[in-house]
């Protein structure tokens, strides 16, 4: 039986998944009609982000598994990475 990071991952090449990342920071902000996630894990120096209808508890000291794809936001004149989260659970 596949799971649904499995299916995601044969559909799309450019995602990739991850597990058992642990969550140092965990941030949420209201944007229109969305609350933006930014999610920094230990070791990693990229933010990660989602968004969501609704708030969402806090995942700080979490580990989770994530399945994202890397992009690029420019921030002050500056392109940066960005993983853009198409999936999260908590491990």
């Amino acid at each position: 039986m596949k799971s649904e990071s499995d299916k995601l991952l044969k559909k799309h090449q450019e995602l990739i998944h991850t597990n058992n990342l642990k969550v140092t920071s965990h941030v949420q902000r209201e944007e229109n009609d969305w609350f933006i996630n930014t999610i920094m894990f230990e070791n990693i120096d990229v933010p990660f982000k989602y968004k969501r209808k609704e708030m969402y508890k806090s995942l700080i000291h979490n580990r989770v598994n994530v399945t994202y794809y890397v992009s690029k936001e420019k921030i002050a004149g500056f392109e940066i990475e960005v993983m853009n989260i198409v999936r999260i659970k908590v491990s």
